[in-house]
């Protein structure tokens, strides 16, 4: 086989799994402030939720690289599956709030409501979705971004399981 079209050059071993489920989330938020800043797309509540999420995901992957092979990679690993299953929940919310707009009623931004409300009341409002949260807007071969968000979630979540089950050393 070619030696470039060898998956094992990217997963290979543990340590290069981990480094590629980290990077991903961070080129992913690159898109997003690209869709934000230059195209001019605000992001919506559960759009920045989303991004959290990435970032973790992002983070705990690349703090798993970093500890593999050593067993506290599984820890870092655990958290990464944990924060792409949590981002794939809240696109999916995402995805469904947008095929069902008629249910949701326009409400404040994320900015007004954490100026004007405690914590406790904004995280409930912000999963309630907004007038915002319903509109998909731009769309990319016909999914627009709550689409492809879940889409990147479920195959974070799918390579974060693979990784985590497969050995620490290298091959």
């Amino acid at each position: 086989m070619n030696r470039f079209l060898d998956p094992s050059i990217f997963w290979g071993d543990a340590r290069r799994a981990y480094l590629v489920i980290g990077l991903v989330p961070f080129g992913l938020i690159g898109v997003g402030m690209f869709l934000q800043h230059v195209v001019g797309l605000d992001p919506c509540p559960l759009c920045i939720l989303q991004r959290i999420a990435y970032f973790f995901v992002g983070a705990f992957g690349l703090l798993a690289a970093a500890l593999a092979p050593r067993g506290a990679a599984r820890g870092a690993g655990l958290l990464m599956l944990l924060a792409a299953l949590a981002g794939t929940g809240i696109a999916g919310w995402h995805v469904w709030l947008q095929m069902n707009p008629e249910s949701l009623s326009c409400g404040p931004g994320l900015e007004i409501m954490l100026e004007n409300f405690p914590l406790t009341q904004v995280l409930p409002r912000v999963f309630k979705g907004s007038g915002d949260c319903a509109q998909a807007g731009w769309t990319l071969l016909g999914l627009g971004i709550a689409d492809w968000s879940l889409l990147w979630f479920t195959v974070l979540s799918l390579a974060s399981i693979a990784s985590f089950f497969r050995p620490l050393t290298r091959r």
